[in-house]
C-alpha cells in the first residue's frame, strides 16, 4: 500500500466514525391506570422518551415543522414531540370552528378562533410540556412535548419506541407521560451509555399512582358554556 492510499484509507474511517449513529430501542407500559384504554386495550401509546447528552447541549435542526391535526373534535396525534423552534401547523378538517391554546405551563399560546378548512401556526421557542386544548370544546385536548435535544422518540400501541441516529456517548434518558407525577417521571431518570451498536434498553414501566384528572378552564380561565360543545360555532368570552 502506498503512502497516498494510507493516507487516504485512513481519512476515510475518520470521517466514517465522525458520522457514525446508534439507535436506541425500548418499551414502556402503564401501571395502575384508570383510564379505558389501558384497562381494557393494552395502550401503552403518547409517552415520549429522549435523550440529553452528558457532554453538553445537543444541535438543533434549524428549521423544522410539525402538524397537529383537527378533526372529529379530536387532536392528532394526541401527544406531539418536537424540538425548540419548531413551527406547529394546526390544520381545521372539521366543518366547524377551532381555537387551539394553551395557558399551561411551557409555552403559552392562543391562536384565535378560525373557520373550517383553514389552517393557523405557532412557533414554540421554550422547552416544557404544553397542554393543549380548544377554547370552544372542552372534550379536546392534546400535549406538545417541546424538547432541547434532537434524540427522542414516542411510543405506539404496544408500547415499543425507537431513537434513531444517535452519535455514541453518555445521555440521560427521560421519560414524559401525561398521566404520572413529576416524581414517578424524575424517578425514571437515568444515565444511559450508547456504543456503535446501539442499545435495547431494559422495559420501562410508568406508574399512574397519585395521577389526579382536573377539569380545565377555557382560555379566559372560566368555566365552559353549557353549549360550548354541541356545534362548535359559538365562542366563549369573558
Amino acid at each position: 500500500m502506498t503512502w497516498r492510499s494510507l493516507i487516504f484509507s485512513s481519512l476515510t474511517l475518520l470521517c466514517v466514525g465522525i458520522g457514525r449513529s446508534a439507535t436506541v430501542s425500548g418499551k414502556v407500559e402503564l401501571a395502575f391506570s384508570q383510564n379505558p384504554n389501558v384497562r381494557k386495550h393494552l395502550d401503552y401509546s403518547g409517552v415520549v422518551a429522549w435523550l440529553e447528552p452528558a457532554s453538553g447541549a445537543a444541535v438543533l435542526p434549524a428549521s423544522r415543522h410539525a402538524e397537529m391535526l383537527q378533526k372529529n373534535k379530536t387532536f392528532t396525534p394526541h401527544v406531539l414531540a418536537i424540538t425548540v423552534g419548531t413551527t406547529v401547523d394546526f390544520p381545521n378538517r372539521d366543518f366547524i370552528f377551532h381555537n387551539a391554546f394553551s395557558n399551561y405551563n411551557g409555552e403559552t399560546f392562543d391562536i384565535g378562533l378560525y373557520p373550517p378548512r383553514t389552517t393557523k401556526s405557532t412557533v414554540f421557542s421554550r422547552a416544557g410540556v404544553v397542554r393543549v386544548f380548544c377554547n370552544i370544546h372542552p372534550t379536546m385536548s392534546a400535549v406538545i412535548v417541546v424538547l432541547k435535544s434532537p434524540y427522542f422518540g414516542v411510543s405506539d400501541h404496544s408500547g415499543a419506541f425507537q431513537i434513531s441516529n444517535v452519535p455514541p456517548g453518555s445521555y440521560r434518558l427521560r421519560v414524559f407521560h401525561e398521566r404520572a407525577t413529576e416524581q414517578t417521571l424524575e424517578a425514571l431518570s437515568r444515565v444511559v451509555e450508547i456504543s456503535d451498536d446501539g442499545l435495547q434498553l431494559p422495559a420501562i414501566s410508568v406508574s399512574e399512582s397519585g395521577y389526579l384528572l382536573l377539569p380545565h378552564k377555557n382560555k379566559f380561565g372560566k368555566d365552559y358554556s353549557p353549549a360550548a360543545d354541541s356545534g362548535g360555532y359559538v365562542g366563549t368570552k369573558p
